[in-house]
């Protein structure tokens, strides 16, 4: 042991001599660089727990030229939606010896005027990029250095050989309005937008719009309105359609958290969901099933995207082919807050001429 102001300090040399291995075998667990029979990796892992070794991260560095971390870059947000993509991300990247960064930025992270982002090639080995978080300027930038990225949610510019890895919205949106039409025969349907720019937004849009269509229902803008991905935005576009008396007979909501904040503005101001106005939403957020009423949606599978996205972007790292495209497909999940229980029900005139 050395000493480092006054204190000892556990080198790879006592690991190894407490394991009775070779300070080589040591740095081979550590770095997870060869396969080391799961004996001697017990060995390892007992001496350093015992001795209270921590792995140098500058000298694992300079020994493979790799940080050892992966970083994804997303949104401010406290949308919740985030917390099963980055519990999947994380599980991903510990399986793989790796640690997982995290930046979260209120703008999109920019290299504009000379100064790096944050999460770059020093201090990780490769970076997802969450939705439209990063500029163009600065993809291009990381892509011409040939630095590993995979994009999330978000189809990279045509001139960058970039993995990405998506959701089919549009089919999904356009099979939950043709539900609220066909089922729950709704017709004045309004729709709360994500924000501006965001790829996952505008494919729901289309998909609303083309429902819209193929039912001869005309598009009314006074029923579009934006959301946002927020619940106070959700609420002030709420507030908004409310004090303008706009006839409503459902809401589709860009995103689960849009939705759920729609329901408890709606419920303050006095309406009755479903009855009075029908509210939908997307992605099936773990909270959407226990609200009340609970909220029809489409599933997006959040996890597994999360997952691929950083299976991708290993493969990446190890200099490994991928696949260009994901795309991963959606699927309604009825509940309460659509209302088609009210309009399959039928009603006492019908119970009474059937006596």
């Amino acid at each position: 042991m050395t000493k480092n102001n006054g204190r000892q300090r556990v080198t790879i040399e006592d690991v190894a001599q407490r394991a009775g291995v070779s300070t080589a075998t040591v740095s081979r667990v550590l770095n997870k660089t060869a396969n080391v029979s799961p004996k001697t990796v017990a060995k390892v892992e007992t001496a350093v727990d015992e001795l209270g070794y921590v792995l140098h991260t500058a000298a694992r560095v300079l020994a493979n030229n790799k940080t050892g971390n992966i970083g994804i870059i997303l949104p401010a947000t406290s949308n919740p939606f985030l917390t099963s993509l980055l519990e999947s991300i994380n599980q991903y990247a510990i399986a793989n010896g790796y640690n997982l960064l995290i930046y979260a930025t209120t703008n999109q992270a920019s290299i504009r005027g000379g100064v790096p982002i944050p999460l770059n090639e020093d201090n990780t080995d490769g970076l997802l990029i969450f939705s439209n978080s990063v500029d163009e300027r600065t993809l291009f930038y990381l892509h011409q250095r040939q630095f590993p990225l995979v994009m999330l949610y978000r189809k990279p510019p045509q001139s960058l050989d970039i993995p990405c890895v998506l959701l089919e919205n549009k089919n999904g949106a356009r099979a939950l309005i043709e539900h609220l039409i066909t089922v729950c025969r709704h017709r004045r349907i309004a729709f709360m937008a994500g924000p501006p720019g965001n790829q996952d937004s505008y494919w729901r849009e289309q998909g609303y719009r083309e429902a819209l269509a193929a039912h001869d229902i005309p598009f009314d803008p006074n029923l579009m309105g934006t959301g946002a991905f927020h619940d106070w935005k959700a609420k002030e576009q709420i507030e908004q359609w409310l004090a303008q008396g706009l006839e409503i007979d459902a809401i589709f909501a860009g995103d689960d958290t849009a939705a759920m904040a729609a329901i408890v503005t709606l419920q303050r101001a006095g309406k009755r969901i479903p009855e009075d106005v029908a509210v939908v939403g997307f992605n099936n957020d773990t909270m959407s099933e226990y609200i009340n009423p609970p909220l029809t949606t489409v599933h997006a599978p959040t996890g597994a995207v999360g997952r691929m996205a950083a299976k991708q972007l290993f493969r990446l790292i190890r200099g490994e082919p991928t696949e260009k495209m994901t795309l991963f497909d959606t699927e309604i999940v009825v509940r309460r807050s659509c209302g088609c229980e009210l309009a399959v029900k039928p009603s006492e005139a019908d119970i009474e001429a059937s006596l």
